[in-house]
């Protein structure tokens, strides 16, 4: 899959090409779309679903120096009400905050990064380590490892540093139950 084809199919949902309008128009730092979203949608385009079908939630990632609550939380309460019309849960976090919270909510570690797509490279799968953001009148796509297993409906574990095995087949087990037609690779 070119990253033309992979855009083309990830911003026929109707919600992703309206939260990257919004993210244009406000100009956070270093703010990106990412993960499930734009999987699960190339996903139902692939598989003759409803674009939207079986995505929980929209999550968005900026990276702001400013790493106080006040700060995170004004940004939260913009985005949604300006993303209210869409019906949908948006997630937003700032990544410079992520390691101040992640350990007690999570019990694993989680030393501060130092942009957004380092937040996107731990996440726990593979085909999910993907982020799209505006860049003049185009897209930046942020893929690390490819969008082959995208096109070929491959779940991949990604151990990085906060890498669950629990947590993956959890995930891994949700995914196949709403697309069957997915391959989940072990993460033994």
């Amino acid at each position: 899959m070119t990253r033309d084809e992979f855009l083309a199919l990830a911003l026929q949902n109707p919600v992703n090409a309206a939260i990257i309008d919004e993210l244009r128009r406000l100009a956070l730092p270093d703010a990106w779309l990412v993960a499930g979203c734009l999987v699960q949608s190339v996903w139902n385009a692939l598989t003759g679903r409803p674009i939207d079908y079986g995505i929980a939630d929209y999550d968005v990632f900026y990276f702001d120096a400013d790493t106080s609550w006040g700060a995170e939380d004004a940004v939260i309460r913009t985005l949604h009400a300006r993303l209210a019309h869409l019906g949908v849960k948006v997630e937003i976090r700032n990544q410079a905050r992520v390691h101040l919270w992640y350990p007690d909510k999570h019990g694993l570690p989680y030393p501060p990064l130092t942009r957004s797509t380092d937040g996107i490279d731990r996440f726990l799968t593979e085909n999910t380590q993907l982020g799209i953001r505006p860049a003049d009148n185009d897209f930046e796509v942020y893929a690390p490892h490819g969008l082959d297993d995208v096109a070929k409906l491959i779940v991949r574990p990604n151990r990085a540093l906060n890498f669950s095995a629990a947590n993956y087949a959890a995930k891994a087990a949700r995914w196949k139950a709403l697309w069957p037609e997915i391959t989940v690779i072990a993460a033994e």
